[in-house]
């Protein structure tokens, strides 16, 4: 069953750009199971980016990083969907991408 469940097994069907996020104490998508992902999504040449977080488990509980993830996540999209953002936030490192 986990196998027929696990996304690792599946990504030849992936065609479009992931972020992830990861926290570094997650004990129900370790750390390892992520990057497998990342190291797969680089090989086809998908936009991809990882972003982890120390001291985070499986969903984030401190503001600040629930706060970095949503920033994140609007950087990723506005890279992806070539829009400009209002305002200056922390870039994320984006794998196979023109820019």
């Amino acid at each position: 069953m986990y196998q027929q469940r696990s996304p690792i097994n599946f990504t030849d069907r992936l065609d479009c750009p992931v972020i992830f996020f990861q926290g570094l104490e997650d004990q129900v998508v370790p750390p390892n199971q992520t990057q497998a992902m990342v190291t797969a999504l680089q090989a086809k040449g998908l936009p991809v980016a990882y972003v982890p977080f120390e001291g985070e488990q499986h969903g984030f509980r401190k503001a600040e990083n629930i706060k970095k993830s949503l920033e994140a996540e609007l950087y990723f999209y506005s890279r992806i969907f070539s829009f400009e953002l209002t305002e200056l936030i922390e870039s994320v490192i984006i794998e196979n991408t023109p820019f």
